[in-house]
């Protein structure tokens, strides 16, 4: 007796189809499951064995032999308990033949309630493109994996209510999506008093999605103009949200019955955060803080506190887009298209370049301080923003004089379209994702700017890369202000922000 069920697998944030084979044989009792699965894989035994148990279903006295397909990749999680139990239930005529269109996922308890799982967006997408037209899956998963379109998601909750409707007993409709849930609100740049320098350079960032650093003493307000950078920020597509979730769904960070994540991710770890933890990994791979950063904010307070070993891992994401881990057995790959926001004082007491308070740091301590950041990993940061202390006219003013949120985002909107226009035919979204073969072509200057740049080239010492930002930056000023062409005063102003990198 020999059953054949599909189900799916997730390697780094994509699923793959598992097909999970039971074959029941005489002999000695056994219950051995093979095709490189974990512990957690292993252990589905006792699961499987007890929900049918649980449910007064029939458990064979036999030998049974469970091979998840391909045996050479490496299973993990519980998501295989559901199709283990059917396949055992098909191979003793308690169901009848299960269709090769259907697929099921699921980690079952002990009396056959089906618990959630991770990844099932990723696995909804997969058995969409693999021909599964019927695809059952936990209660609690059925609204994000419902998002996907051509296909049937039935939202099972436990195992007699499936057993029932393969058996043609019992109703199951297709699952309908809840409404989208409100989106949480966000700080506004109104609250933030003062800081209009720093303010003007968020909203370059935010039209561009260039990196930036923050420099300042404590208490100037960099956290908090950090923190209300996602309030100026375009909504996400579709295409975005749906890849933002994956990531989510696969790191086992979306709550119950939740769809779509539809607001750009904030992620701020704590500078103690280890280089596995930041870019992914560990024995059974998740997504690290960069790529849950993906299509939105990874913010790094006290940035030179941070490790250097996971500073220095930064470069190649901020690169390339992606992070890559390599492991032995297998690599995964994860996306991570991020704006980087770093904060820093500009020496260890804080007050460097203060009015007020004097910098008690010695001259051997601030070298060690800007030490703990490499030149490599500044060269990659395209915007530095003095951040001063706050002056009191300023906080005693009126907390209703500054400037929304939504004022700043019409202007960033406006910014993107012309982006949009500009990157029509192409896989580029944003002006700091510009290659260099188009830099030229897509960043074109007046002669004016042209001389402006090379003076700073020269004089600074820039590499080709500081070169490239420079001219993406200033890119993106001209399209706030509506022009076709980058003007000198467009490339005044990106000078200036790269300028700072020399004084942190």
């Amino acid at each position: 007796m020999l059953s054949k069920l599909n189900s799916f697998g997730t390697s780094g944030i994509d699923g793959y189809l598992v097909t999970v084979e039971t074959h029941i044989s005489g002999g000695v009792p056994a219950f051995d499951i093979v095709g490189l699965g974990d512990n957690a894989v292993k252990e589905s035994r006792e699961r499987v064995r007890s929900a049918i148990k649980n449910n007064s279903y029939c458990y064979p006295s036999s030998r049974i032999t469970v091979n998840l397909a391909p045996a050479d990749i490496r299973k993990s999680g519980a998501v295989f308990d559901l199709p283990i139990m059917l396949g055992i239930l098909e191979c003793t005529d308690a169901l009848p033949k299960i269709s090769d269109k259907f697929a099921f996922a699921g980690e079952l308890s002990l009396d056959g309630h089906i618990r959630g799982i991770n990844g099932a967006l990723s696995m909804a997408l997969c058995a969409r493109e693999s021909g599964i037209t019927h695809l059952f899956l936990p209660a609690e998963n059925a609204d994000e994996a419902s998002v996907v379109t051509g296909i049937n998601i039935y939202a099972v909750g436990h195992i007699t209510q499936l057993v029932e409707f393969l058996r043609g007993s019992g109703s199951l409709a297709p699952h309908t999506p809840q409404p989208a849930k409100t989106a949480e609100k966000l700080p506004d740049f109104k609250d933030v008093k003062g800081q209009d320098e720093a303010k003007r350079a968020l909203e370059i960032a935010a039209s561009g999605l260039h990196n930036v650093v923050l420099s300042g003493p404590p208490g100037s307000g960099k956290s908090m103009l950090a923190k209300r950078l996602p309030s100026i920020m375009p909504p996400m597509s579709l295409e975005e949200a749906i890849e933002t979730t994956k990531i989510y769904s696969t790191a086992g960070l979306l709550g119950k019955n939740s769809g779509l994540v539809t607001q750009r991710p904030f992620r701020s770890p704590h500078h103690s955060v280890s280089t596995a933890a930041l870019t992914g990994g560990g024995t059974n791979a998740k997504p690290g803080e960069i790529s849950l950063a993906h299509n939105g904010v990874l913010f790094l307070d006290e940035l030179p506190e941070f490790h250097r070993d996971a500073l220095e891992a930064l470069r190649a994401p901020l690169e390339d887009g992606r992070v890559v881990v390599a492991r032995a057995a297998q690599t995964h790959t994860y996306p991570a298209n991020i704006m980087l926001v770093g904060a820093m004082n500009p020496c260890p007491c804080g007050y460097l370049g203060d009015d007020f308070h004097p910098c008690t740091c010695s001259a051997s301590q601030l070298e060690r301080y800007k030490a703990r950041l490499s030149g490599p990993l500044m060269d990659r940061i395209d915007i530095f923003v003095k951040v001063a202390a706050v002056k009191y006219e300023e906080l005693a003013g009126d907390s209703g004089d500054g400037e929304t949120s939504q004022e700043i985002l019409k202007r960033v909107l406006a910014a993107r379209t012309m982006q949009q226009k500009r990157f029509e035919g192409t896989a580029i979204t944003s002006n700091a994702a510009i290659p260099p073969a188009m830099i030229k072509r897509m960043c074109r200057t007046t002669k004016g700017a042209q001389q402006v740049l090379e003076k700073t080239f020269r004089s600074m010492g820039l590499s080709a890369r500081s070169y490239d930002r420079i001219l993406k930056v200033a890119r993106t000023i001209a399209d706030l202000e509506q022009s076709p062409l980058i003007e000198d005063i467009h490339m005044l102003e990106a000078v200036q922000y790269r300028s700072f990198d020399r004084k942190l």
